[in-house]
């Protein structure tokens, strides 16, 4: 694991290490660049906060290394329903700033794990009328989708067990560990 890190303990093992999260966001954007070489007007990266941020800030990065332009924008989106299980209803936080007509959207996203907030997402930004709408995912729990969402471009598929790092948090935590892993069962249950 790190250096002694205040997170370290809570954590049961490492999934996909720091190395492999910058490698991998690297092979994405090369991905990404290729589609989108022809593309007028660049790509319109949308970020879902709060846990595509680290992924977000490193793919423009690597993005903005391979060219095509692109310019960032944010969204927040909350979704409820019973308990911690998303129903796919979805309420805005916040919007888009700025108009998305006839422009390549490719929504950066952390993890796709039920698919339902996703799936509304695409299909709320593509009623918006841009050129193409696409989905770049760092990870995915394949176990755990609910809704089919084309993700065209996919980091890492991870197994159904409560992960945190690289943006994936637990009550707001751990967002900033540099790697993926499997948090100990003793720190959710205390909660």
């Amino acid at each position: 694991m790190a250096d002694g890190s205040w997170y370290d303990a809570d954590i049961d093992r490492v999934i996909i290490s720091e190395e492999q999260i910058r490698e991998k966001t690297e092979e994405l954007a090369k991905q990404v660049a290729v589609d989108y070489a022809d593309a007028d007007g660049g790509i319109l990266l949308v970020c879902v906060l709060k846990g595509a941020v680290m992924f977000m800030a490193d793919f423009a990065r690597a993005l903005g290394r391979q060219g095509p332009s692109s310019e960032m924008e944010f969204m927040a989106v909350s979704s409820y329903g019973s308990g911690t299980a998303s129903s796919g209803v979805v309420r805005i936080l916040k919007d888009l700033d700025r108009d998305i007509t006839g422009r390549h959207v490719v929504i950066v996203e952390d993890i796709v794990d039920s698919g339902l907030t996703l799936s509304w997402l695409m299909k709320y930004l593509q009623s918006r009328q841009p050129a193409s709408v696409e989905v770049v995912a760092l990870f995915r729990k394949p176990e755990a989708i609910k809704v089919p969402v084309p993700t065209k471009y996919v980091g890492f598929d991870i197994p159904s067990e409560f992960v945190v790092g690289y943006g994936l948090d637990f009550a707001e935590r751990y967002r900033e560990v540099p790697y993926v892993g499997v948090l100990r069962p003793e720190v959710y249950a205390r909660s």
